[in-house]
């Protein structure tokens, strides 16, 4: 699933084996940090994300790796 936001976009996508899912935030060169910080604080206090890795390209774009555990639900009958 890909959605687009203000500050790039953002790639969403569950890894079945490990039981994680994975989002994966795009800012490009032009947009500031400050809308960036803003956008992983939101998704890290709202949606239960952490900050696994952050990666800074020469064009000056920056991409940042979040995953959550996806806890299963069972029916207790």
């Amino acid at each position: 699933m890909r959605e687009q936001i203000s500050t790039g976009s953002i790639q969403r996508e569950r890894d079945h084996l490990r039981q994680y899912e994975y989002l994966v935030l795009t800012v490009n060169k032009g947009e500031s940090v400050k809308e960036a910080r803003r956008a992983l604080a939101e998704h890290a206090e709202y949606g239960k994300w952490d900050l696994i890795r952050t990666r800074f390209y020469m064009g000056g774009s920056r991409k940042y790796w979040m995953r959550r555990k996806v806890l299963r639900v069972e029916a207790t009958v």
